[in-house]
């Protein structure tokens, strides 16, 4: 059985976050945790609430070591940006855009292969 959780419109960018992500798929969710708690990154926090989530999510569907469950799917992707305008030189007008992304984790239970 599949379990997934989603986190959407996370205040920064997809690429900061498929630098902490890019090597988790096939990995047990205790080691993974494990992992990313030694990473002082804002976006190791986000996937670490989205990965105890989605495990949270196995143990409601009746999983029963979720600690056990291995990472099928993990990623980042991009979520709309908000775009201030910033006055610059000689009249001139300068769109910052801050980005958002959504993190998707997807675990599967041992008993069932893919």
């Amino acid at each position: 059985m599949q379990y997934r959780c989603t986190s959407k419109y996370q205040p920064m960018a997809p690429t900061k976050v498929r630098r902490v992500i890019h090597d988790l798929t096939g990995r047990r969710v205790s080691d993974v945790l494990d992992l990313l708690s030694a990473v002082h990154n804002r976006a190791a926090e986000v996937v670490i609430k989205v990965i105890k989530s989605a495990a949270a999510n196995a143990a409601e569907g009746g999983e029963r070591q979720p600690g056990e469950l291995r990472i099928v799917e993990i990623v980042a992707d991009q979520g709309p940006a908000r775009k201030t305008i910033r006055a610059k030189s000689r009249g001139m007008a300068y769109v910052e855009r801050a980005r958002t992304c959504h993190v998707r984790v997807v675990l599967q239970g041992r008993s069932q292969n893919p």
